[in-house]
């Protein structure tokens, strides 16, 4: 566990090397890199592209990469990655770089997992009709067979553990059909398989009032689903008509980060375990161009309020239990990264080791 007072878990997206679903898709190469590189402004003052700084533009499948990626992070007090984790009833995607780790033992840094369990489809590329995988559920026996699957990784020895349950993630949890029951199916198989137990996580960013316990699930995460974002449907709400009038404009629909992050970690609620999730920053032009939302003007310091927000909501809870989520550790393309780029260097990352070790 990391010597930081609170338990700092950063979502990871492994889209960082060519598989031929994406060369398919999108053109040969392809990887979350493209779309990175050739973002422009879409309006005065806005920060693309994003360039990134020390780790530079890695490949997922060089060992070397992930591990810097693994010594950065545990500089500056992250104490695990989270990987977002595809199974499509059986069929895996972008699934290389965490294998390695798993088969290689290296890099020595914990992780867990996140079941991102959407379809893919082509909504970020203008066209989102065009389904390129879609996620379906059908049954037990897939259910088991993913658990199986999920079990190496829950027995290897760096996997993070909440009160010494392996912690899983599932992005879209209410998608899932009859989830308490799937959930309680899991938990059987873990302790049929020699562990004692498991802990859930569903991410639910737009149901604030969503009771996890209800639907199988340990905890909730407050941030996590492509949309509606918490900024939008918060204090902020998003006029469907002045986006379209924005979009034909050419221009994203933007929101302040200094005025809408303090929406970005809701209330505790009694007797409901909420992790916070802390969000560095957000851009998705590159991906989606004038359909994209940014939170426009984050610094190092409007993320410092940030976080401070997000150790308050857990000020009282045990340390075994003091989890935060980061909204992510790399995922470029959505501007949303704690790995340096050239404007800001590592700030982000000084931002959250000095605020984590001074509580």
């Amino acid at each position: 566990m990391s010597s930081s007072l609170a338990r700092l878990i950063a979502l990871y997206l492994p889209q960082f090397h060519p598989i031929p679903e994406n060369d398919a898709w999108w053109g040969t190469g392809f990887t979350e890199w493209t779309n990175t590189a050739k973002a422009t402004p879409l309006f005065r003052g806005h920060y693309q592209p994003h360039v990134p700084a020390d780790l530079g533009f890695y490949d997922l499948r060089c060992p070397e990469s992930r591990t810097a990626q693994a010594d950065l992070a545990r500089q500056y007090g992250v104490e695990a990655f989270c990987y977002y984790h595809y199974w499509f009833a059986g069929r895996r995607i972008i699934e290389r770089p965490f294998n390695d780790v798993l088969a290689s033992g290296e890099p020595d840094f914990p992780f867990c997992l996140c079941w991102a369990n959407q379809t893919w489809s082509g909504i970020w590329h203008g066209n989102p009709r065009k389904v390129l995988i879609e996620q379906t559920y059908p049954g037990l026996d897939d259910h088991r067979r993913h658990f199986e699957y999920l079990l190496t990784a829950f027995r290897d020895p760096r996997y993070v553990r909440v009160d010494g349950k392996p912690l899983l993630a599932v992005y879209q949890p209410l998608d899932i059909p009859d989830v308490a029951r799937v959930m309680a199916f899991w938990r059987d198989l873990a302790t049929q398989a020699g562990l004692p137990g498991l802990h859930l996580v569903g991410m639910r960013s737009h149901q604030t009032d969503w009771n996890p316990e209800a639907d199988g699930f340990d905890a909730m995460c407050t941030e996590g689903l492509p949309a509606p974002r918490p900024w939008v449907s918060m204090r902020t709400p998003l006029k469907w008509a002045q986006r379209k009038l924005a979009e034909r404009q050419g221009r994203p629909t933007v929101y302040q980060y200094g005025e809408v992050m303090a929406n970005l970690v809701p209330p505790q609620r009694p007797g409901v375990v909420s992790y916070p999730t802390v969000i560095p920053n957000w851009d998705n032009t590159p991906r989606s161009g004038a359909r994209g939302i940014v939170l426009h003007g984050s610094t190092p310091e409007l993320f410092r309020a940030h976080v401070r927000q997000a150790l308050d909501a857990r000020r009282e809870v045990p340390p075994e239990r003091n989890l935060i989520f980061i909204k992510s550790w790399n995922e470029w393309a959505e501007g949303n990264h704690l790995e340096p780029d050239l404007r800001f260097g590592r700030q982000y990352l000084e931002v959250l080791r000095e605020e984590c070790a001074s509580r």
